[in-house]
């Protein structure tokens, strides 16, 4: 049985090769989605090329809704959105592919039961069945070449939807086993350093010393370092002085 996870339906309007079927059912399941119904695909139902590229998404080929026609499909939704990048002569929304998504998950949220329509592959949905959605979604693509594969969309609206339920933070960082210096290891490091880089000379001439140290130390605060690479960089330097130390050319 499909999750109990409130979600919109993703309708495959006449698909025409099993593969892409497949490739659908397994790009919903990244993000969560179950709810695949599929109108009248042209070779039949069930599809083992369908099955052969779902991978482990097969369950929602087994799962699936399977229509006669689109009202079929659409019998029990209150909202619908159809995926095309073809002008249309129908007065009607057109969203963004995230703004599209933001909605849905705030019907859902009320209640309603949305559904997502995509196109069969060769020239996608027909006006007929555009006529019968609330809305558009209409995804910026170069315009030279408009056309995206069935999957392709899919995964689309699938990370799309996926962003609107659940916090993405933009940006994390991995520390793996390592734990970030402190300013204690870092005050260590920069001692460590000045008072090797004075014995050799590098704080030169004596009255732009100071003015030097504080451009090396405002280097060091720029970094992030870990307690891995404080002692790496520690080890560095005593290395460099053994080595001179030893006469070694």
């Amino acid at each position: 049985m499909p999750t109990d996870t409130p979600q919109p339906k993703f309708v495959l309007v006449r698909p025409q090769m099993g593969e892409n079927i497949g490739a659908a059912a397994r790009a919903m399941w990244n993000f969560g989605l179950d709810r695949m119904c599929v109108v009248a695909p042209r070779d039949g139902w069930p599809n083992p090329n369908a099955v052969a590229m779902a991978s482990g998404a097969g369950r929602l080929l087994d799962e699936a809704q399977l229509s006669p026609d689109l009202p079929a499909a659409l019998s029990d939704c209150t909202y619908v959105f159809a995926t095309t990048a073809r002008p249309r002569e129908l007065t009607k929304p057109v969203f963004s592919p995230e703004g599209a998504m933001k909605k849905a998950a705030q019907l859902i949220a009320n209640g309603e039961k949305v559904a997502v329509l995509f196109g069969p592959e060769r020239a996608g949905l027909e006006n007929d069945d555009v006529a019968r959605a609330n809305a558009i979604i209409t995804v910026p693509v170069n315009p030279a070449f408009a056309s995206l594969n069935l999957a392709q969309c899919v995964l689309l609206m699938g990370y799309e939807w996926r962003r609107q339920i659940e916090q993405v933070p933009e940006e994390v960082f991995e520390l793996g086993k390592a734990d970030w210096a402190t300013g204690q290891d870092v005050e260590a490091l920069v001692a460590h350093y000045e008072d090797r880089l004075t014995e050799a000379g590098f704080f030169f001439p004596p009255e732009k010393a100071e003015g030097m140290k504080t451009v090396f130390r405002n280097l060091w605060s720029r970094m992030r370092l870990t307690r891995a690479d404080v002692q790496l960089l520690h080890g560095v330097m005593r290395q460099m002085v053994r080595w001179k130390n030893s006469g070694t050319d």
